[in-house]
């Protein structure tokens, strides 16, 4: 599933041609995604500016002039592309449909955006804007961890008597905001944390160093596009890169990549995930 960074990026690559265009048709091709379509969503979008196109978490959010907003999750396999896009960054030209286009939306400004799903676990809703927050998908997230309110004090605070492993706790969306699974077994590789590890008996001052960098990692995704394992392509229809610069996540049995370090790459199972570690450099 794609995690933060692969959702900014894909924002940040339909911003472009989304941002202060209006919708002139919207076409949904099906009833439902995971869940059901809001009633009349095709209509409800046609006609209607987007003023801002932002994110949260692993979510992406359309403000409309018609004071709703468009959430979107990409799912496991969901892909947002944009085509005839004025602006010169993606194709001229609007490829032909294909069997999974669940929901096409064409822009004045020529552009076109498609919302592909062969898995179909993505999803689309309708939503006040006024009360995004109180969305039930929303209301419950934690501070994003590149924003001002994910710091040292609150990831302290919040692994304070927490007898989880540290791995899981920051997969707790309640704690923290868009973290997934690759992203933070190569924050915990670069601290030198177990993933097993208890979070409410991590020291202060580790606990405080893992905040810069999850910063850095997240940074480093988004400047590379993302990762791409499956189904993840940019907006543009182009692969992410980060996959290439993974220290420890999908490298079961290679050696590490520190220097000086002469262990191997260990995977262990925490709550049907997949914890990627090197046992020499992680305590």
């Amino acid at each position: 599933m794609p995690e933060l960074p692969e959702v900014e990026t894909v924002r940040r690559g339909l911003e472009p041609s989304m941002s202060g265009s209006r919708i002139t048709r919207a076409e949904v091709n099906r009833p439902d995604l995971r869940w059901p379509f809001p009633p009349d969503m095709a209509a409800r979008l046609t006609g209607a500016r987007v003023e801002r196109l932002r994110r949260r978490s692993k979510y992406i959010l359309a403000d409309l002039d018609s004071g709703e907003t468009l959430l979107i999750h990409l799912g496991m396999s969901g892909r947002m592309t944009v085509s005839g896009d004025p602006l010169g960054q993606f194709v001229h030209d609007h490829p032909a449909a294909e069997k999974h286009d669940h929901v096409v939306i064409h822009l004045d400004n020529g552009a076109r955006i498609t919302f592909n799903d062969p898995r179909r676990f993505g999803a689309m809703d309708l939503i006040d804007t006024a009360m995004c927050d109180t969305h039930p998908l929303l209301a419950k997230l934690g501070p994003e961890p590149l924003g001002n309110a994910f710091n040292e004090a609150h990831l302290i605070a919040a692994f304070a008597g927490r007898r989880m492993p540290v791995k899981s706790a920051l997969l707790d969306q309640r704690i923290v905001a868009g973290l997934g699974n690759i992203y933070v077994c190569e924050a915990l590789f670069r601290t030198g944390t177990h993933p097993a590890r208890l979070a409410g008996r991590i020291g202060k001052p580790r606990v405080a160093a893992l905040v810069p960098v999850i910063r850095a990692v997240l940074s480093e995704a988004i400047e590379a596009g993302g990762s791409s394992l499956r189904d993840y392509r940019q907006a543009d229809g182009e692969l992410g890169y980060f996959q290439h610069s993974f220290a420890v996540y999908g490298r079961e049995g290679e050696p590490c990549s520190s220097d000086g370090c002469t262990g191997t790459i260990r995977r262990l199972v925490q709550s049907g995930r997949s914890s990627f570690f090197c046992p020499s450099c992680q305590r």
